[in-house]
């Protein structure tokens, strides 16, 4: 097979999309000798994501997200003369004779409306005719299956779900010497609750802030305990800055801005506990990746989080501020809950792998190019069905 995976993306937002992407093809570069893959990267991301063999790096010049996309793509693609391209990014070239699978994160764009800017709802505005044009969906979640037959009423045979796993590296350290490391570093306290994500209000640090505040007033908890939170500027970041600032959480609330997976890495293992507030989210790599490093977290019992954290993680309204700071107190205070969370929590992290999400991407690749043979070459089709 020769495939086709869209990794534009990589060059313009490093978190996200851009680490399944790097993630999948990582994994399926340690799988597969044999299939021919072509990896389109960004005109300015010039180094190849993948070096093997089998793996080309190729260069697309349709900028993503734009409105010349849907033009530019089709004509870019047609000398590579694929079997199949993945669009890892929602959105596939909607007019291209090429099969495609399409990756769909989740439906947020959907359910919080008012949380898109105009840019990214025209985009994803495409999403109906995207599900349509697809050979196969792949989605993160049953959740999110569940949601896009719902939502969307695609037909459930087309939907596939692969589960997205913690990065391999994301490991226990030694926990004071990784403690100390990153608190001197970027100067925050020695106790504190980390969060993680880019700065937008689908990620609902606002209502964090509030329970943090709540948290600070009415339990007894240390005055240095502060808030980590790590994560590139969204959508309507200033609005989280004016309610540090109006909360009087200035002094304890630490914005560390996109940090890299090595302090991410250490960022997770020093933390006392790891709190992933959304609203929605199709998966929710974070709290996945801070049990992988045996830090105990908490989630909010909507959409696809209590699916992937199971029973080893403290769940919570994310509209109810103070049984967020209740979560937050038992998990700083109660060291037997915060043990039994840890152990919990590496058994639930240890159930996802990307050499699996790998393994099944490529059943998927298989079906569609099968398929698309079998439809190309009817005569064939028709000699290779058994007589009833």
């Amino acid at each position: 097979m020769r495939i086709g995976v869209d990794a534009r993306l990589m060059h313009h937002q490093p978190a996200g999309i851009s680490r399944y992407t790097w993630h999948l093809l990582n994994a399926l570069a340690q799988i597969d000798r044999d299939n021919e893959f072509v990896v389109f990267q960004h005109r300015k991301h010039r180094d190849p994501i993948i070096r093997q063999p089998n793996f080309r790096r190729a260069t697309l010049y349709a900028p993503a997200h734009s409105r010349l996309e849907q033009i530019m793509l089709p004509i870019e693609l047609l000398p590579y003369r694929l079997d199949l391209l993945h669009s890892t990014d929602f959105i596939p070239p909607l007019h291209s004779p090429t099969p495609t699978v399409i990756t769909v994160h989740d439906l947020a764009f959907l359910h919080w409306p008012h949380f898109v800017t105009k840019d990214s709802a025209a985009y994803y505005g495409q999403i109906d005719r995207a599900v349509t044009r697809a050979r196969r969906v792949i989605v993160p979640s049953e959740h999110t299956r569940q949601d896009l037959i719902g939502q969307l009423g695609a037909p459930a045979d087309k939907v596939s779900v692969i589960y997205e796993a913690a990065d391999p590296s994301f490991v226990p350290l030694p926990l004071e010497e990784t403690r100390q490391a990153v608190c001197k570093k970027f100067g925050i306290p020695p106790s504190y609750i980390f969060t993680v994500g880019t700065i937008e209000p689908r990620k609902n640090l606002n209502g964090l802030l509030q329970a943090f505040r709540i948290l600070k007033d009415r339990y007894s908890v240390s005055a240095e305990t502060g808030l980590v939170i790590a994560g590139s500027k969204g959508w309507l970041y200033d609005e989280t800055l004016e309610t540090i600032e109006t909360l009087g959480l200035t002094d304890c609330t630490f914005l560390l801005g996109r940090v890299s997976d090595k302090d991410l890495h250490r960022l997770y293992v020093g933390a006392r506990c790891h709190i992933h507030p959304a609203y929605y989210e199709g998966f929710g790599l974070p709290p996945l990746e801070a049990m992988a490093c045996g830090t105990p977290t908490i989630v909010s019992n909507v959409s696809s989080l209590p699916e992937v954290v199971n029973d080893a993680a403290l769940l919570v309204d994310p509209r109810d501020w103070e049984e967020i700071a209740v979560a937050l107190h038992r998990l700083l205070t109660d060291d037997d809950l915060h043990a039994e969370l840890r152990r919990k929590g590496f058994q639930r992290a240890s159930c996802f792998s990307w050499e699996q999400a790998a393994r099944q991407t490529l059943e998927v690749y298989r079906a569609v190019v099968e398929a698309s043979s079998a439809s190309s070459n009817p005569a064939q089709s028709a000699r290779q069905t058994p007589q009833t």
